[in-house]
């Protein structure tokens, strides 16, 4: 399979992901996020200077991955604050731009909730905006050293599950340094390992519909000197049975309280493999995407998205999957698309969930609560 292989240049260090970032130019505050859509052709910044323009980036996955939205919700709230608008208007907008990620509410409650505090402890409403910026700049902090200790507890794990020192990871979807404030969750871990000279292979599924394995996660390693080979979603069985996955490392958008993880659609499919063949199957998120107000997986609102991103073939030449802007017809004119954009994993089928605080193993309730309790962060419901 070495045919297969894709690796770039290695001894120089990558410049690190310029994700999301607050800017304050001559002519207003905004928030300038890194184009997800028009990856991995050009490194666009995209300037919302307005959160109207920031829930239609969420939307349209301009910005996308569950810790990132987060970071994105809370600096909409400060940017709400800071340009005088209704920030109780900005949050409500913000947290129902997605429904399935959990930390975008989080993060939105959380600056909403310092914003009115200040106000309530007698700050007039500039000083007010100024504590939600702080309280969103420290929440991006926190998920960056969020990330650095998921990777280091998620290689000891390994290390633990696995003998020898070649490990062969499988991963879908994207969740490194594009959805994090840091280096991101599971691709953090693979990346740790690639590292410390301890990854033989990083098998990246394309991840339908929208194919951010293929576009994201490939780029994040091709940028990092990894060595990776990219798959649709349906040859990963092929792998299995051939012996060439040691391990699978996902990251979530929503842990129910029971464990059961949703994340991107294809997830599933790939715990029933792993526990057929009896390969750890490790989900990586911090405490901030377990929701103990959510009980279990059939709680968890599932988002579907529009058909067309079946039924036409988009690029970023040719346009978002989730824009306007139209794509090259794989289907009939009028087939009907069933494409719910998350899948529902049963704690049953995880080997373990690994947070900044530690590995829950076997994945139960009362493991996932111990954590959060925990955790410096509030997890909030």
């Amino acid at each position: 399979m070495a045919d297969q292989d894709a690796q770039s240049p290695v001894g120089i260090e990558p410049s690190a992901l310029p994700s999301i970032r607050w800017d304050e130019p001559a002519e207003g505050a905004a928030l300038v996020l890194l184009d997800q859509t028009r990856l991995p052709v050009e490194e666009v910044g995209l300037v919302c200077a307005d959160v109207p323009a920031l829930v239609r980036a969420i939307q349209t996955l301009a910005v996308r991955g569950a810790p990132l939205l987060g970071i994105a919700g809370a600096y909409g709230v400060a940017l709400a604050a800071v340009r005088g608008d209704d920030v109780g208007e900005a949050a409500g907008l913000l947290e129902r731009a997605r429904p399935t990620a959990v930390n975008l509410g989080y993060g939105v409650r959380r600056v909403a909730g310092a914003y009115w505090a200040a106000l309530d402890k007698g700050a007039d409403s500039q000083r007010a905006a100024a504590v939600a910026l702080a309280e969103a700049k420290a929440l991006h902090r926190e998920d960056a050293e969020a990330s650095r200790r998921m990777a280091q507890y998620g290689l000891a794990l390994l290390d633990e599950l696995l003998p020898g020192s070649g490990h062969q990871l499988l991963t879908h979807c994207n969740s490194g340094a594009l959805v994090s404030g840091g280096e991101g969750t599971a691709f953090a871990v693979a990346l740790r390992a690639h590292r410390e000279g301890r990854l033989r292979r990083l098998w990246v599924d394309e991840t339908r519909p929208l194919l951010q394995g293929a576009r994201l996660t490939a780029y994040e390693a091709a940028r990092n000197g990894m060595a990776y080979s990219l798959l649709t979603d349906n040859a990963a069985g092929s792998l299995f049975a051939a012996g060439e996955v040691d391990a699978v490392l996902i990251g979530a958008d929503r842990i129910a309280a029971d464990g059961s993880v949703a994340n991107k659609v294809g997830s599933y499919p790939l715990a029933v493999l792993a526990k057929y063949h009896h390969v750890p199957f490790i989900v990586v998120a911090p405490t901030t995407t377990v929701d103990l107000g959510t009980a279990d997986g059939a709680s968890i609102i599932v988002e579907q998205r529009p058909g067309r991103e079946v039924t036409e073939f988009t690029s970023p030449q040719l346009g978002s999957g989730g824009g306007e802007a139209g794509g090259l017809l794989v289907a009939p004119l009028g087939t009907q698309a069933y494409n719910p954009a998350f899948d529902i994993t049963p704690p049953e089928l995880i080997t373990a969930i690994v947070t900044e605080e530690g590995a829950v193993s076997p994945v139960t309730g009362v493991g996932l609560a111990e954590l959060c309790a925990r955790s410096s962060q509030i997890t909030i419901s």
